[in-house]
Formats: structure tokens, C-alpha cells, sequence
């Protein structure tokens, strides 16, 4: 899979652009600010519906402009398509694939399928529990992209069942006895959408592990073991303080079994959720827990160290998408390292770019032609004020 064509309107600083791309690493150069991150990004936002950089979709749209177009030609193996989506702040965004309107702008995803590495990503390592749990549903949608759906349903439900519950400590507050009744329907919806999105984050986690380990040997070079596990609210919620391990992961694989044991526990919570306005249990609190050997590595590993972790883990998700596509290969997603060699030491860049050099498709942003390593030579673009050119 690569891209081969992209053509932006209004998105970020871009009033509108047309770039003809080819398999192969291409780097853009170009100083800070210069635009270089925007185009990247609007190829990472078509393939997940989330940017790396922003939690709104109104920043993506350029200023002073009613909305924002990204299209993009894609092909895998001979056959091309042309995926369009428009990006309208505040509204729902409507996507196009092959000129034709779908009837979902979901449908669309899967077209193009990428793996973006940027310095955000030392907040996978570093940073709260939502950075790793977006990590592992933005690459959920991918594998599978019906789940995008069932991510939605949760969020959505999430928030019907908090006003609830808001409502409900109101009244209890007042001195009133809330009605419970709406929200056993609620704990009902929630456990549904949850078990599934649930069990689906286990057997991902359960398929990195192994990729993960290899990925963070070789970045680097043999120091240290890196060992993921998921951590699932529900432990806490039926009173098990126990680590988790694989053992325990793999009792969330059972969907039925998780619903019910997420219905159980809200039950159990449910004095507590009204109390305190959330909702305590639910793929929402869960975790993905990084180890460097028996030591977690927030809070023990080096600066060094958690580079090598982002980039095994996302390392690790282009291996799984590869697998994913099958022996041909024609279906490998697109590879995005933005802006972050110069993060990383001689070392770790040269072993980074051995990694992926035999990628179908690599785009790399840089600030300076020497922040590319030789081993990646290919196409290379100038970026100066939002002007793009090859050469």
C-alpha cells in the first residue's frame, strides 16, 4: 500500500495543495513552522479519524475557512482509490470513496491504513493511561474497522450513563431517593459495547507482546526486556489486588463472560459512582502496562529507555498491520516518522532506519537534510511556508 496522490484544502495552513507521491521513503525538510507536520497529519487523520497532535477537529481546519478537505489516492497492489473526507468544525464530517457519497464516513477507514511515530509518542511511555488506550483503539479500528463503531457507542453511552449518575447524587444529595430504575437499561448498554471493545484490547495485546519484546531488543540492542500486559478496572472492582499477567488477560477474552462481570461490577461500584458522578468501571479506566523486566517504566526508565518503547510499540503495530494484510504484502500500511530523528541518538537512528528501510512506503519530516539517515535516501521535498517542492 502508498500513497500516491494527496490534495488538501483548508486544512491547517494549507488554502489548497496537490502532491504526487511515490513507493519508497520521501522526507520532507523544512524548519519549524513551515508546514512540514501538517501534511502528515492530515494523511494520519484520514486513516484513524484522530489527529496526533490535537483532540479537536476545529484545529485542523485553516482559519477563516468553513471546512477542510483531505483527498487522497491510495493504492494496493493495481488498484487504486480515491478516498475523500471533508472536515467541517463543530459538524459531523462527511467522506467520500471513489467520488461516491458512503453512507457512513466510518466506511471509509481501512482505505488507507498508517502508522505515524512522533515525538508525542514519548507520552505512551511517559504520560496517563488515555494515551495508551487511544494507542491500542487507534490501531483496534484499523485491524478492524467495525470497532470504530463500537468505540463510538461506548463513548457515547459513557456519557448518557455519567449524566445519570450526576443526576442521581443531585437528588441523593437533596435528600430525595433517586430513581435507579433508567440507569439498570444504562449498566445494561454500557456492559454490551464494553465487553466487546474489552475483549477486543486483550487479544490485541495479547498479539503485540511478542512483537513489542523483538521490536525493543533490536531498537536497543539488547538492553533490557520489555513485557506488556493489559490492566482491566475489574480487577479492582471484584476486589483483586493481583498484578495482572497473561492469565488474567485471558479471562477478558470471553465477551459473554466479561458483559456480566462488568454488569456485576457496576453493581458492586454503584454507591461510589453516585457519590462521584463517574462511572468506575469500563475499558475507560483500563491501562496497558509497560515493564522493563519486572520494573514499570514510568518512573524507572531511562530518557533513552522510553524512546525505545514508543518506537517498539509502534513498531510492534506496523508488524501486527503487516501481518494483518497478508503474504502479499501489497497491503503493508504507510509508515510516518515525523520530526523524530532528531530526537534520538546516532545509535537508535541508525537502527531505526535499518528497521524500516524495507518499508513499501516511508515519509519522514526533518528539520535539516542531516537529520535523515543515509540508509533512508529516496525522494526529498523542500517545505517553505506552506510551498511545498521536490528537489
Amino acid at each position: 500500500m502508498y500513497v500516491s496522490d494527496l490534495a488538501l484544502n483548508d486544512f491547517r495552513s494549507y488554502a489548497e495543495l496537490v502532491l504526487a507521491l511515490e513507493p519508497g521513503v520521501s522526507a520532507f525538510i523544512g524548519h519549524n513552522g513551515q508546514g512540514k507536520t501538517n501534511l502528515v497529519e492530515a494523511l494520519g487523520y484520514l486513516s484513524t479519524f484522530s489527529s496526533h497532535r490535537v483532540a479537536s477537529d476545529a484545529a485542523l481546519v485553516r482559519s477563516g475557512a468553513p471546512a477542510a478537505v483531505v483527498r487522497v489516492k491510495v493504492v494496493r497492489g493495481e488498484r487504486p482509490s480515491l478516498v475523500e473526507l471533508e472536515i467541517v468544525a463543530g459538524r459531523a464530517n462527511r467522506a467520500r470513496l471513489n467520488r461516491s457519497p458512503v453512507p457512513r464516513t466510518r466506511d471509509v477507514l481501512g482505505v488507507l491504513r498508517t502508522v505515524l511515530f512522533a515525538p508525542e509518542d514519548l507520552e505512551l511511555v511517559k504520560g496517563d493511561p488515555q494515551h495508551r488506550r487511544r494507542f491500542l483503539d487507534d490501531l483496534l479500528v484499523l485491524l478492524t474497522p467495525r470497532l470504530a463503531g463500537v468505540r463510538a457507542e461506548y463513548e457515547k453511552i459513557l456519557r448518557q450513563r455519567g449524566a445519570l449518575l450526576k443526576s442521581a447524587g443531585t437528588a441523593r444529595f437533596r435528600g430525595s431517593r433517586p430513581d435507579l430504575s433508567t440507569l439498570d437499561v444504562w449498566d445494561g448498554h454500557l456492559a454490551d459495547a464494553g465487553a466487546r471493545l474489552l475483549a477486543a484490547r486483550a487479544a490485541l495485546v495479547r498479539d503485540l507482546r511478542p512483537h513489542v519484546a523483538r521490536t525493543y531488543e533490536e531498537v536497543s540492542a539488547g538492553q533490557g526486556e520489555a513485557r506488556i500486559t493489559y490492566r482491566s478496572s475489574l480487577l479492582g472492582a471484584e476486589g483483586r489486588e493481583d498484578e495482572p499477567g497473561e492469565a488474567e488477560e485471558a479471562e477478558l477474552l470471553d465477551v459473554a463472560a466479561v458483559r456480566e462481570r462488568l454488569v456485576a461490577a457496576m453493581a458492586t461500584t454503584r454507591s461510589k459512582e453516585i457519590e462521584r458522578g463517574v462511572s468506575l468501571v469500563g475499558p475507560h479506566r483500563d491501562d496497558l502496562v509497560l515493564r522493563l523486566g519486572d520494573l514499570p517504566t514510568k518512573g524507572y526508565a531511562s530518557h533513552g529507555e522510553s524512546w525505545s518503547y514508543a518506537l517498539a510499540l509502534r513498531l510492534a503495530a506496523y508488524e501486527i498491520l503487516r501481518e494483518d494484510a497478508g503474504p502479499a504484502g501489497d497491503g503493508d500500511p504507510v509508515l510516518i516518522l515525523d520530526d523524530v530523528f532528531a530526537e534520538l541518538d546516532v545509535r537508535r537512528r541508525e537502527r531505526l532506519a535499518g528497521m524500516v528501510a524495507g518499508a513499501q512506503q516511508v515519509l519522514i519530516t526533518a528539520a535539516v537534510p542531516d537529520d535523515v539517515p543515509p540508509a533512508l535516501a529516496g525522494a526529498r521535498f523542500t517545505v517553505h511556508q506552506g510551498e511545498v517542492t521536490r528537489g
